[in-house]
């Protein structure tokens, strides 16, 4: 038997898991890491916080499996993207705070970006549109923002990565500064067609490209750990952002393979193979991983809040004590209420990529309880990925036959039945639904000989649950309609003009 570790880098905890050579789960640890708000939009981690709780958390997954690191045949690295760090090349230290892929300071600028007609050349070159949610725009901040930053850039001192390269610095001790072909692809900065950081994007987010790391393949033997006891001399040979790795982890190798993940946030991806398809719908063209030389594709849908309006419901209203509660509530009323909830607390994603929405809950009367609002917070994330579905199977010509679905929200059967209601396909859940972890842990085992190539992995056991659609066409149509008419009253919030004061006359 041989044994995968997978870190797995997320937006509220640090993860790891330890694989066997059948793709199952051996030992699972996980730790919460801080969330810092320093103002409305804004949401940053401490970088060293995060490594020191990934570093901890794989040390316990080994001792829970017995292994010792001689036991490994390789680690896997997978992480929440966009997420920009910042951090001197001498010290190893951060120069400030990790900005996270949720953050929205940089809504204004990417709005200028936006109007000064930049739009095309970035959705051409990197195949995303302009946002505040890529790395691109958080980087220049901090060169802007962060005393002498600037200047220790041009001077060759800076070095920046999103989660993955960070790790890797860390795990390395320095040595070094690479991240793979799906992370760098999440910038706005990268070729997605070419494979190169594209130097007239550096010149425009006034980036010196001094300080961005190798782009390397997705799955092959980067360096061994010689930085962490316990960790020391296993390979480290993959890396592929969160969503990829999902992608790869639930087997969607083939075109018109669709998944969804539902995180913090959701993420609905299908390969395209090695044909990058251009959005009309703005959807995101992104890498999907580079093995051997061979880059594929995939067409994403991104919804910035999906699990975390669950544990808004827990820490901000108080009305669950446990986010495994949500199911019980929502359950405990029949229906809605005629409550629906938009989750827009950072705004929307896509298809709508509007940084000015806000949150609101529409339809409540004397009679509604937690239970609707529950309720309505769960199925706005099943709304929102419908809203993906339709905007993808538009730009891609491919009716959807089945969505994949993993994520920690994927083992809530409420929501999941829900989701099949509302898209009239069979939703189908894996009964590991570790894919994330898993897709890391595929691609360092193809770089270490531990699974000899993607056919090999495809025949690898594989349990699941169908949820298949028992609501009429018409009834659920009716509901989108509804939801419809409750997005298009959030947007746009954030500029609209405040409400003259009332007369005192």
């Amino acid at each position: 038997m041989r044994y995968i570790l997978s870190l797995d880098q997320g937006t509220t905890s640090s993860r790891a898991l330890v694989f066997d050579d059948q793709g199952a789960v051996r030992a699972l640890a996980q730790r919460e890491f801080t969330q810092i708000f320093p103002q409305p939009g804004w949401v940053e981690h401490d970088p060293e916080e995060i490594a020191e709780s990934q570093f901890a958390v794989a040390l316990e997954a080994l001792a829970q499996a017995h292994l010792r690191s001689g036991d490994v045949s390789a680690i896997g690295i997978t992480n929440q993207r966009e997420t920009a760090i910042v951090w001197d090349r001498a010290t190893g230290k951060p120069i400030y705070n990790a900005i996270v892929w949720q953050d929205r300071r940089t809504a204004e600028f990417c709005q200028h970006l936006k109007t000064q007609g930049h739009e095309g050349l970035i959705q051409q070159r990197t195949g995303l549109v302009i946002d505040a949610y890529f790395s691109a725009s958080k980087i220049s901040w901090i060169l802007k923002q962060v005393p002498n930053a600037r200047q220790l850039a041009e001077a060759g001192r800076l070095a920046f990565g999103t989660v993955d390269a960070w790790l890797l610095w860390k795990l390395t001790a320095g040595r070094l500064h690479r991240t793979d072909a799906s992370n760098a692809s999440r910038t706005m900065v990268f070729n997605i067609h070419s494979g190169q950081w594209d130097s007239d994007l550096l010149a425009l987010f006034q980036i010196p490209a001094s300080i961005l790391p190798e782009v390397c393949p997705s799955s092959e033997v980067y360096g061994e750990v010689s930085s962490v006891p316990g960790l020391n001399g296993i390979p480290i040979a993959g890396i592929a952002g969160d969503q990829q790795a999902a992608l790869f982890g639930q087997r969607c190798t083939h075109p018109g393979l669709t998944k969804n993940t539902y995180g913090t946030g959701c993420f609905m991806l299908q390969s395209t193979g090695n044909r990058g398809v251009k959005s009309t719908h703005r959807l995101l063209t992104t890498v999907a991983w580079k093995i051997g030389g061979i880059t594929d594709y995939a067409l994403e849908g991104s919804v910035f809040i999906g699990g975390a309006v669950v544990q808004w419901l827990r820490d901000a209203l108080g009305v669950i004590r446990t986010s495994a509660e949500v199911e019980a509530l929502a359950n405990s009323v029949p229906n809605n209420g005629g409550v629906y909830f938009v989750p827009a607390f950072v705004g929307l994603g896509a298809p709508h990529w509007d940084s000015y929405a806000r949150g609101a809950i529409f339809g409540l009367t004397r009679g509604s309880t937690a239970a609707h609002i529950a309720r309505a917070a769960l199925e706005s994330i099943a709304y929102q990925v419908a809203d993906l579905m339709d905007a993808m199977q538009t730009d891609t010509g491919i009716p959807l036959t089945e969505l994949r679905v993993d994520g920690g929200a994927s083992a809530n059967n409420a929501l999941m039945q829900f989701q099949a209601d509302i898209l009239g396909v069979p939703v189908v859940r894996p009964s590991m639904t570790e894919s994330t972890a898993l897709g890391a842990a595929f691609l360092a085992g193809l770089a270490t000989g531990v699974w000899k190539d993607a056919h090999a992995i495809s025949k690898l056991p594989r349990s699941e649950r169908r949820f298949e659609p028992c609501v009429p066409r018409s009834q659920a149509e009716d509901m989108r309609q509804r939801w419809n008419e409750a997005v298009s009253r959030s947007r746009d919030w954030e500029r609209l003009p405040p409400e003259p004061a009332a007369s005192s006359k």
